[in-house]
């Protein structure tokens, strides 16, 4: 192999020219990405295990406590069950999703009723029929499901809010990236950090309309309506764009990494979607609410099915990262401009 007379290229000289270090350094970010996106998905899905889920004991007040210490002390410790007054009370505070289930006790009889909210993930459901089944029948007795908060026929495992989620973060992150790589992944200058943003708000409104309009409409997957799940799109979307924006003006084309690893990487697992955050492991269950899809999945679920109950933290949460990507992205944007500028005049001198 020769590139002009009286010299030959090599192989090795043709690997050296083609794989430079830049592009070895984010083969190797890829491959790290890839290894932790398996160990965070299998290590949040592989052994769902329910643990101090939030648990009501409707009794008579003579039995009351001891019914409330035997399911507290079950090993594992997968209830954290505390008593309530009323069918009533208890009805209000699992759709105020202060609890995920109840056991309403009837001493009259072996056959006592257990309240579950499948709108708020069928999978808890599930573990609590399984629980309290065993002890239930431990004690030569039944206990009939009643689903309070029942997701929606078109709504399979009440997961449709959390793929809704996900589809808002990945436009969002996409938008952003796409803007990004077109005009250079750090902004030149704070107008065009603005203009940047102004895109990203226009494009995450239309996003969350659409959005909700193919899972409410279209699918008739989630009931609630459009217009609060429009608002709440709108918001995640441009979250995940607003962090992908602040990442890249800080670290350039590498930011873009640094988004999948916080909102896909980590956030999807731990969005407590196919398992809400009682059957997740410490980690994803302690990280989950304070990331985008984990509360933006809390929220569509709150919207869909709990009349927006308990929705003010998760808000927040959103808010935080749409707030803190755009002052960030702002502030990077016109550090650089005033190194640039500074440069420049010394360039002159």
């Amino acid at each position: 192999m020769s590139d002009g007379p009286g010299t030959r290229t090599t192989f090795l000289d043709e690997v050296r020219d083609a794989v430079r270090p830049r592009s070895a350094l984010l083969v190797l970010g890829v491959l790290a990405l890839g290894v932790l996106f398996i160990a965070s998905y299998a290590g949040a899905f592989h052994d769902p295990k329910p643990k101090d889920v939030a648990f009501g004991v409707v009794a008579p007040a003579q039995i009351s406590g001891e019914v409330t210490a035997r399911l507290d002390g079950l090993p594992g410790s997968p209830l954290d069950p505390r008593a309530v007054d009323s069918v009533e009370d208890a009805t209000r505070q699992i759709e105020n999703r202060e609890l995920y289930g109840a056991l309403v006790v009837d001493p009259r009889g072996t056959t006592d009723r257990l309240l579950v909210a499948t709108g708020g993930g069928e999978a808890v459901a599930d573990a609590l029929e399984q629980v309290v089944g065993k002890v239930e029948a431990a004690e030569g007795r039944t206990a009939e499901t009643v689903d309070v908060v029942p997701a929606s026929k078109d709504d399979a495992r009440g997961l449709s809010a959390f793929y809704l989620v996900v589809g808002w973060c990945v436009g969002g992150y996409l938008c952003a990236a796409i803007l990004a790589i077109s005009y250079g992944a750090r902004p030149a200058n704070p107008r065009r950090a603005v203009l940047r943003l102004t895109t990203l708000a226009l494009f995450s409104v239309a996003l969350g309309v659409l959005g909700a309009w193919v899972i409410d409409t279209v699918l008739g997957a989630l009931p609630g309506g459009i217009s609060g799940l429009w608002w709440l799109g709108a918001l995640v979307a441009f979250a995940a764009g607003a962090t992908t924006f602040a990442f890249q003006a800080a670290l350039g084309i590498v930011g873009i990494g640094l988004t999948v690893l916080v909102i896909v990487v980590a956030g999807n697992p731990s969005a407590g979607g196919a398992y809400p955050y009682p059957l997740l492991p410490p980690f994803w269950r302690d990280i989950g609410p304070v990331l985008i899809p984990g509360a933006g999945t809390w929220s569509a679920r709150s919207l869909a099915y709990f009349d927006g109950n308990a929705m003010t933290g998760p808000l927040l949460v959103l808010g935080a990262w749409a707030l803190g990507g755009t002052a960030l992205t702002l502030l990077f944007s016109a550090l650089r401009t005033g190194r640039d500028a500074v440069e420049g005049s010394e360039v002159r001198q």
